[in-house]
């Protein structure tokens, strides 16, 4: 039986704005009995020389890639992590967690800034919509907005506010009321309002959560976007290669995305399938494969004007394209379909459970599919859409190509009996 003394757990201690006052005795004691003390530069500053005598220490930029290395350095000694508000709410308790497992931390919560503001808001806190753009790019909000809906923002800096203000006039949501709380919980604390149309302010105090009361202008000419797969084609920039809203509505359905899930957009045209896979969860993720610069550029234009600016987007022609990236749930091949070697790459790309959609409309890649339905199994459909069309003083149907679609999900390994 080994007698090594157990790891030291690391204390990772939240800090509002109120500083050392606002701590919990457990969580002063922490920081007074830490050998080191490592946070931000505003964090550290906030404590007490003569209560914390350890050694301080600034996290570098970037911090994530610091976070093993500088974990690695004091190994074995008292460290005690400072974040801000709530280390487990888009703080660095995650990265800790992932990096040392969590059984090696010892954390010491304190309200975050969500919760500070619905305070000071009224808004109850399960239903209101929280966005970071803390390293993330402002873009992410515009998923967030739909009337009468409640939106928090956590910002990045004193000018988040005007960037925020200027998506809401862009995406149609100028009317929208925009506060902006500064310093939550500390003595300087303070408020400002408007609205996006009129939001004419000097930038203030960088630590802000903005709040966002949504409301649609209804003159706007930008198509109202609903939570649901199938998104008006006219949100969409594109030069016709774009899956329509019907049958785009029909491909999400068999994909079935689920939280935290990989999808493979292969072909990806104008990214429509991508963006509203990533847009029905924000854990979703998405790779887009287009072999077509001007396309792909397209693509990355239109994942930020519909909130998922994290869509990555690979230049280049599948299967050759698909080399490297990280293993899909689920793949969509709405292009390209008979590239050699395209359908057998994806099929291994994906583990068992994954799901493979394809569409096509040509009779050459029609019979590809019937001849791998025969193979794999899975359901074979043809998607027939029609819209009213005047013709002459009369209405009449106009019939879109039809869509044959072939989706599969890839069965359980077998395992070989003796």
């Amino acid at each position: 039986m080994s007698s090594a003394a157990p790891p030291i757990a690391v204390a990772v201690v939240g800090l509002g704005a109120d500083g050392w006052t606002g701590l919990t005795a457990a969580a002063r004691d922490a920081l007074s009995g830490a050998e080191v003390l490592i946070g931000g530069p505003r964090q550290l500053d906030l404590l007490p020389a003569g209560a914390c005598a350890g050694l301080r220490v600034a996290w570098p930029s970037p911090l994530r890639p610091a976070v093993p290395k500088l974990m690695a350095e004091h190994a074995g000694r008292r460290v005690a992590v400072l974040a801000s508000g709530d280390p487990m709410f888009y703080g660095i308790g995650r990265a800790l967690a992932e990096e040392l497992g969590p059984d090696a931390l010892h954390v010491h919560p304190h309200p975050s800034s969500v919760s500070y503001a619905c305070a000071r808001l009224g808004w109850p806190v399960e239903d209101t919509e929280v966005v970071t753009v803390v390293g993330r790019p402002v873009a992410r909000v515009a998923a967030a907005l739909h009337e009468g809906r409640r939106v928090l923002v956590l910002s990045a800096g004193a000018g988040t506010p005007d960037a925020i203000a200027a998506l809401l006039r862009e995406r149609g949501f100028g009317p929208s009321r925009m506060r902006v709380l500064e310093q939550l919980g500390s003595e300087r604390e303070d408020a400002y309002e408007g609205t996006a149309a009129d939001w004419r302010r000097e930038p203030g105090d960088p630590l802000n959560v903005v709040a966002v009361e949504c409301r649609r202008d209804p003159g706007t000419a930008v198509p109202r976007l609903g939570a649901t797969p199938g998104l008006p084609d006219a949100a969409y920039e594109h030069d016709g290669q774009l899956t329509k809203r019907h049958v785009r509505a029909a491909t999400l359905c068999a994909l079935a995305p689920a939280p935290g899930e990989l999808l493979w957009d292969i072909g990806g045209g104008s990214g429509s399938i991508g963006i509203e896979w990533m847009r029905t969860h924000p854990s979703c993720r998405a790779v887009a494969v287009e072999r077509v610069p001007e396309r792909a550029a397209r693509i990355t234009r239109n994942a930020a004007a519909l909130g998922v600016p994290g869509l990555r987007v690979v230049v280049g022609a599948a299967p050759a394209a698909l080399d490297g990236l990280a293993a899909p749930d689920a793949v969509f091949i709405g292009g390209g379909l008979t590239a050699p070697g395209l359908l057998d790459a994806a099929w291994a790309a994906l583990a068992p459970g994954g799901r493979l959609v394809v569409n096509t409309v040509t009779l050459e890649s029609e019979a590809v599919l019937a001849a791998q339905h025969r193979r794999h199994g899975g359901e074979l459909v043809k998607l027939a859409v029609a819209h009213a069309v005047p013709v002459g003083g009369f209405t009449g149907w106009r019939q879109a190509m039809p869509v044959t679609q072939w989706s599969v999900t890839k069965p359980p390994q077998r395992t070989e009996t003796p």
